[in-house]
């Protein structure tokens, strides 16, 4: 193999790695900085979705879990935090 094509070969393998980088790992880190952000900023009475569906309003925050209240008899479920699939009603602040 010529050396000029084996320089091609590797500026095209790093194009394609460079391609791989924009598409695929910066929106992944771009998604987990944003979750991260919604997890951080939750509050107590904040109305959220499991990530199972489940819907409830926060009532107690630990470090690692959070328990929510759920349907009519205020049913209360303990949770980790990376359970939360969305906040769908965030609480005002006064």
């Amino acid at each position: 193999m010529p050396n000029s094509q084996v320089l091609s070969f590797v500026i095209w393998i790093g194009a394609m790695f460079l391609m791989l980088y924009f598409i695929v790992f910066l929106p992944e880190k771009k998604r987990k900085k944003s979750y991260q952000s919604l997890i951080d900023s939750l509050k107590i009475n904040d109305e959220v979705m499991t990530k199972g569906g489940i819907m409830g309003k926060i009532v107690t925050i630990k470090d690692d879990y959070i328990i929510i209240q759920t349907g009519p008899e205020n049913v209360r479920i303990k949770l980790h935090k990376n359970g939360i699939g969305s906040v769908t009603k965030k609480t005002e602040e006064a």
